[in-house]
């Protein structure tokens, strides 16, 4: 089974640096309160890394 993450952006990318606009951006978080299920890699581990204080992660199995 793949593990997946659903990940939250539960505060505004405004006023916040471009990298890290540009990172939500890639893993497909352009609104508030909307959620995207990304598989559990090492690439995405390390973009919510880059944005932890923006989001909000949880693990989904299957």
């Amino acid at each position: 089974m793949e593990k997946k993450l659903k990940i939250t952006l539960v505060k505004s990318s405004i006023g916040r640096p471009e990298k890290q606009r540009k990172v939500l951006r890639g893993m497909g978080l352009v609104r508030m309160n909307r959620s995207v299920t990304l598989q559990d890699t090492p690439e995405v581990r390390g973009m919510v890394g880059k944005v932890s204080h923006l989001v909000a992660v949880e693990e989904i199995s299957g």
